[in-house]
C-alpha cells in the first residue's frame, strides 16, 4: 500500500495495532466487571499526570503513567476499604486529576502541539521511543493477563466464589485496574485522553452483543478492535480527518450494526415464533370434536 511507504505512517500502523490488540483483550474484562467508567475517569484524569510532564520537560507518557496508576491503586483501595462506592470514588478523581492538569497547563506559557496531540489523539506523531514504551505495556500487561486469565475471569464472574476459593481477590482486582490505567495511557497516543476509554468499552460490548460465549467475544472484541483501528487509519489517510476519532468512529459503526443485526434476530425470532403458534391453533382445533348431531 502507498501509505505504508512512508515511516511514520508505518509506525502509525504498529502503534494502532498494539494498541488495538491490548485495547481489546482489556476490554472483555473492563465489560465484564463493570469498569467502564473508571476506563473514562482515568482517561481523563491523567491530564493532570501529562500536564506534569509538560511542565517539567519530561516524557507526558512517563509522568501520565505514574500519575494513572496512582489513581488506579487509590480509586480501588478507597472504594475496597470504605463505603464509598467504586463510581463516585471514579469521579472525584475524575474533576480532580482534570482540574489539576489544567491549572499545571496554565503555568506554560506558549502553544505545545504535542500536549494538543495528546488531548485528541495524532497516532502520525508516533515516535520510535513511544512504540518502545507502548511495546513494553503491552507486554507487561498481556502478560499479566495470560498468567491470571482463569482468576481474573471467576471474579468477573463470581466475585464472593472466588474468595471461598481461596483467590487473592484484591491484588487481582488493583492489578486489573493499573491494566486499566497503563492502557489508557498508551490509548492517548492514538486517540487522545478524550476518546481513549472509547478503545476499552467498544470492542467487548459488540462481541457482548454477538455472543454470550466468553472465547467467542473475546476474538470478536480483537477483530473489532483489530478493523476499526486499521480502518480508521485508512479512513485518515484518505480522507485528512482526524485519526483518533476516525478510529473511534469505526468501532462505533460496527457496534451499531451489531445492535441492528441483534434486533432483526431478535424480531425475526419474535415472528416466527408467533407465527409457529398460529399454524398449531388450528390443527390443535381439529382435533376437538365439535358438539353437533350424530
Amino acid at each position: 500500500m502507498e501509505m505504508l511507504a512512508y515511516s511514520f505512517m508505518q509506525r502509525a500502523f504498529l502503534a494502532v495495532l498494539m494498541v488495538g490488540l491490548l485495547c481489546s483483550v482489556l476490554s472483555f474484562f473492563v465489560v465484564l466487571n463493570k469498569l467502564s467508567f473508571m476506563g473514562a475517569g482515568i482517561s481523563h484524569a491523567v491530564l493532570g499526570g501529562l500536564a506534569i510532564g509538560v511542565l517539567l520537560g519530561v516524557n507526558p507518557l512517563y509522568t501520565g503513567g505514574a500519575f494513572a496508576v496512582l489513581i488506579a491503586l487509590l480509586v480501588g483501595y478507597i472504594s475496597k476499604h470504605s463505603k464509598i462506592g467504586t463510581d463516585t470514588v471514579t469521579g472525584i478523581f475524575f474533576v480532580t486529576g482534570m482540574a489539576l492538569g489544567i491549572t499545571l497547563i496554565s503555568f506554560k506559557e506558549g502553544y505545545y502541539p504535542e500536549l494538543f496531540s495528546l488531548l485528541f489523539g495524532n497516532v502520525l506523531a508516533v515516535s520510535a521511543a513511544d512504540l518502545r514504551f507502548l511495546g513494553v505495556v503491552m507486554a507487561l500487561v498481556l502478560l499479566f493477563i495470560f498468567l491470571f486469565f482463569k482468576e481474573l475471569l471467576t471474579i468477573s464472574f463470581d466475585e464472593e466464589l472466588a474468595r471461598a476459593s481461596g483467590l487473592p481477590v484484591t491484588p487481582l482486582y488493583l492489578g486489573l485496574l493499573v491494566s486499566v490505567a497503563l492502557t489508557v495511557v498508551i490509548s492517548v497516543l492514538v486517540v487522545g485522553v478524550n476518546l481513549a476509554a472509547a478503545l476499552l468499552v467498544i470492542p467487548a460490548a459488540t462481541g457482548f452483543k454477538l455472543s454470550r460465549n466468553y472465547r467467542v467475544m473475546l476474538l470478536l472484541a480483537v477483530a473489532v478492535g483489530l478493523i476499526s483501528g486499521l480502518g480508521g487509519l485508512v479512513i485518515s489517510y484518505n480522507f485528512n480527518t482526524p485519526s483518533g476519532a476516525a478510529i473511534v468512529l469505526c468501532a462505533a459503526a460496527i457496534f451499531f450494526l451489531s445492535l441492528l443485526r441483534s434486533t432483526a434476530v431478535r424480531i425475526c425470532s419474535a415472528l416466527f415464533s408467533a407465527k409457529k403458534t398460529a399454524d398449531a391453533f388450528p390443527a390443535a382445533k381439529e382435533k376437538v370434536k365439535k358438539p353437533g348431531r350424530q
